[in-house]
């Protein structure tokens, strides 16, 4: 349970900093000068420190494990924060949340070897849910919690209390964690030299099926990500006016459906006893509503609202690509190989937010928001078709 409740704790704060920025994204950019495309560009910097990080990362939960990986993180997570709190104009704000990003990148993927070394088969996917479910709490926090410290503190004293929390919450996790369960000891695993985990790492990219999975893993999340943490705050106050305490609404909202789809999906993959086509169905159905919201210049309040919700609702699948992808893998190489499909969500994850943010700068008045969703539905639309040229990876063989 305790170590349910750090990869938790972990999980959830790495995904509160990526979605923080949405609800105060209009105000911070007026504070420091900048615009839509300050917006775009502090999200991708944030997703490339992870994806940069992905393969010493991969290294270090296979050599000295996924405790010391994620507490030595701790300490660029907690400057990041605080230099996001304490900076003077975008350039500044944009190097806070690389230093942020860096601190995040080994908590989700620490968080799969974990669950990795304690479950496998369909288990995997049950558990990989659990976490992901309640790691959405961070987004939670991100919403109307936020936004109403960040009404009582000001944006900037709201991340000096997010930096406060993320030091705190590597103190949890360095008393919680163990990196293998009492049944498989570190020591029955064999050492690697140096040499021999960077071909292992040479190993997982030459391995069967990656390119498929990392086709899906580059969008799938990315998309949901962009909408959530990027473009629904703003949107929803340009095109409906709506205030700050009221957008958070909509994205705690948002971070409530996302938990019930993880929750749902793992009992999906064993009843039908697929992964691609499960991965297939759900994200051809985002596929549709990013584009009614790109065709649909001004649809009511509600279905807007509902749009969105159903975008984050049905973006649960990204868990099911990451069981897929540590199917291809044996056990002494899951860190490097879950953090070598990682790479690819955050390259996406980086470069969506970047890409729909230029569409937004330059896009004609009044056409910004269907462009960026547009954009997020192509990409998806071209993952998933690389992703359905891979083979099945069924959880019952």
């Amino acid at each position: 349970m305790r170590l349910l409740a750090a990869l938790a704790l972990a999980t959830a704060l790495s995904q509160f900093h990526r979605a923080a920025l949405g609800v105060v994204g209009p105000e911070l950019a007026a504070d420091l000068g900048g615009g839509p495309g300050l917006l775009g560009a502090a999200n991708a910097a944030f997703f490339l420190a992870i994806a940069l990080a992905q393969v010493p990362v991969g290294l270090a939960l296979d050599r000295i494990g996924p405790r010391k990986t994620v507490a030595w993180l701790t300490l660029p997570a907690v400057l990041g924060a605080l230099v996001q709190a304490a900076a003077p104009g975008g350039e500044a704000f944009l190097l806070g949340r690389f230093l942020l990003g860096l601190g995040c990148a080994g908590s989700f993927m620490a968080s799969v070897v974990l669950s990795a070394r304690w479950h496998s088969g369909e288990k995997l996917t049950t558990a990989l849910g659990r976490v992901f479910a309640l790691s959405q709490l961070g987004i939670l926090m991100a919403g109307a919690p936020f936004a109403a410290a960040a009404l009582g503190l000001g944006w900037r004293g709201a991340y000096v209390l997010s930096a406060i929390v993320t030091a705190g919450a590597g103190v949890v996790w360095w008393r919680w964690v163990r990196d293998d369960p009492p049944d498989k000891p570190a020591s029955t695993r064999p050492a690697e030299t140096l040499a021999e985990a960077l071909m292992g790492q040479v190993t997982v990219w030459k391995t069967p099926g990656l390119l498929p999975v990392l086709a899906m893993h580059c969008v799938g999340y990315a998309a949901m990500v962009t909408v959530l943490a990027v473009w629904a705050g703003p949107y929803l106050a340009d095109r409906y006016g709506l205030s700050p305490e009221a957008r958070g609404l909509v994205l705690t909202a948002m971070g409530l459906v996302l938990p019930a789809g993880q929750l749902a999906v793992g009992p999906l993959e064993r009843r039908w006893n697929t992964r691609k086509w499960l991965v297939a169905g759900f994200a051809a159905s985002v596929v549709v509503v990013l584009t009614v919201l790109a065709l649909w210049e001004r649809p009511p309040l509600w279905v807007a609202v509902t749009l969105l919700l159903l975008v984050a609702a049905l973006s649960c699948y990204p868990i099911v690509v990451v069981a897929h992808g540590r199917s291809l893998f044996p056990d002494h190489l899951v860190g490097r190989g879950a953090t070598t499909v990682n790479i690819a969500q955050t390259v996406g994850s980086a470069a969506l937010p970047a890409l729909t943010g230029w569409a937004m700068a330059t896009a004609p008045p009044g056409e910004g928001y269907g462009l960026a969703f547009g954009t997020l539905a192509v990409a998806l639309a071209l993952g998933l078709a690389g992703y359905l040229c891979g083979r099945d990876a069924r959880p019952r063989g």
